[in-house]
């Protein structure tokens, strides 16, 4: 195997990767900047105000999105086993 075979490997997996987490990500930062604008203006300092509908919304994603997700490691991986001659040989 080639270096450069293994960067583009490497390049493959963290395009996936990144596209994978950009919506758990996307809605993380969204809501936490939410949460924080209604924190600063009501003044309410409560930690359990920013974490509880934090963790629900990353649970709400996951359940509602995890066809596409499984769909898409799926994809990916049929992809590299097919390429599997080119990696070894």
């Amino acid at each position: 195997m080639t270096p450069d075979l293994v960067a583009e490997l490497l390049r493959q997996l963290m395009k996936e990767a990144l596209i994978l987490a950009a919506p758990l990500l996307l809605a993380t930062i969204v809501l936490s900047f939410v949460l924080s604008l209604f924190q600063t203006l009501t003044s309410l300092q409560e930690q359990s105000l920013t974490s509880v509908p934090r963790l629900g919304a990353i649970a709400m994603i996951l359940l509602v999105g995890m066809p596409w997700f499984l769909g898409r490691m799926g994809a990916y991986t049929i992809r590299l086993l097919e390429d599997l001659h080119r990696y070894l040989g």
